[in-house]
């Protein structure tokens, strides 16, 4: 099945984000390794695309509500059971 938004294929799980949003995913986040120039550069942008569309954040909050609803497995927490702890014989040597 192929998922297509505002006629672009989205054709990655990245790709899909992007296209929801409207923004790479990276501009909201980081990228590993940024430097401190990169960072401010990277936060202006975003305050700059925030104050140009104010209803982002109420979209960004419905498109993920929409994913839980469309795929609450995603969400199913199991508590897994802790391994009986084996408690080591402490032996010590006497110096004799």
């Amino acid at each position: 099945m192929r998922s297509y938004i505002g006629g672009h294929q989205a054709v990655s799980v990245d790709d899909f984000i992007e296209l929801s949003l409207g923004t790479p995913a990276e501009l909201w986040l980081g990228v590993e390794g940024e430097t401190d120039q990169e960072r401010a550069a990277r936060l202006d942008a975003a305050r700059d695309i925030l104050a140009d569309n104010p209803g982002l954040p109420d979209a960004v909050a419905r498109v993920a509500a929409e994913v839980i609803a469309a795929h609450p497995e995603l969400f199913d927490v199991v508590a897994l059971p802790r391994p009986a702890g084996r408690r080591r014989s402490s032996r010590k040597a006497v110096a004799a």
